[in-house]
């Protein structure tokens, strides 16, 4: 998304001088997509209003990562080295969002997985009864 945005990503962050966001394959599947590192939501953002508060442990799985934010996109949340893991079109009159860690994993045992799908949802409701109305 970030790229389709005109952004530009690092290849191998850990390569680059960030830390390792990679997942050890050599753990079961629930340590991989267990949490990794906490990220930090920023203030007037859509994730910090659905989570309520400030900040969230996430898994990590992902060797890529934001170098330059496309244009027209807002930073949502970033990990404690500083890579962007959230963001979300500025603009958009819908839920357009990105995110670098998986909240369908086991999202029912997760709280603000739980919030973040419903609010998706929620927003697909409201444009889906857009559409039927002939409104946005």
């Amino acid at each position: 998304m970030n790229v389709a945005y005109g952004g530009t990503l690092h290849q191998r962050l850990h390569e680059v001088g960030f830390s390792d966001h990679r997942e050890d394959e050599s753990q079961p599947l629930d340590v991989q997509y267990g949490p990794a590192h906490e990220v930090l939501l920023e203030p007037g953002g859509l994730l910090r209003d659905i989570a309520g508060r400030d900040r969230l442990e996430v898994n990590s799985l992902h060797w890529q990562g934001i170098e330059t934010l496309g244009r027209g996109l807002a930073v949502e949340a970033r990990a404690p080295d500083g890579v962007i893991e959230a963001f979300r079109a500025a603009d958009s009159e819908s839920f357009a969002l990105g995110l670098q860690w998986h909240p369908e994993w086991q999202f029912e045992r997760n709280p603000f997985s739980s919030a973040l799908f419903e609010a998706f949802g929620e927003a697909a409701r409201r444009r889906a009864a857009g559409a039927r109305s002939g409104t946005r």
